[in-house]
């Protein structure tokens, strides 16, 4: 795993040992980022799942103003540590060794660019995070959510119940299904 491109580009990223996370493929992580390219500079960004931080540090490699990387796990959060002074990204970066809800209630007044969603699959971590942010206002017809999962049809099923959501892209990698998410205008949850 590394950082593609940017000014921390080639650099080799520090990984979590086991199968509790899973890393996003470089290649579906470079077609993700050519699709919001033109998103990326100056962005405010949520990485709510971190894992070992690579989305969120491609983010500020690659010229986002603020990257704040959220993950319930303290191995994680050491990992991420390591990679954050191995890119030396760390003025662009905030870590939080939090649980995602209490992440979010954390970040009270606080509008973000760019959302990006990789839970542990087979859970409804993307719909209740999605719901969390909507109720703490954190989304506005601008912010663009990025959700990872390889549950594509349960996870649409679930979205549908966000009345207020709509899904405006989708892409497949092998099992990897992404989907690109925005607030519609003017409605309320």
């Amino acid at each position: 795993m590394r950082i593609i491109s940017g000014t921390a580009k080639g650099t080799k990223l520090y990984t979590l040992e086991g199968i509790s996370t899973r890393p996003t493929l470089d290649r579906v992580k470079e077609s993700i980022f050519n699709i919001i390219f033109n998103d990326i500079e100056d962005a405010i960004v949520l990485d709510l799942f971190s894992g070992s931080g690579a989305i969120g540090l491609e983010f500020a490699s690659r010229g986002a103003k603020k990257v704040y990387l959220c993950d319930s796990s303290k191995e994680a959060c050491k990992v991420i540590r390591k990679n954050i002074e191995k890119t030396h990204l760390g003025q662009k970066i905030e870590l939080y060794n939090l649980d995602f809800i209490e992440a979010i209630n954390k970040f009270k007044n606080q509008k973000f660019d760019i959302i990006y969603l990789d839970p542990p699959y087979k859970t409804d971590f993307i719909k209740i995070a999605i719901s969390e942010l909507l109720k703490n206002e954190y989304l506005d017809e601008r912010t663009l959510i990025i959700a990872e999962t390889d549950e594509e049809e349960i996870i649409i099923k679930q979205l549908k119940k966000i009345k207020n959501i709509e899904i405006t892209d989708k892409r497949k990698y092998g099992r990897v299904h992404i989907l690109f998410l925005k607030k519609m205008n003017g409605k309320e949850e």
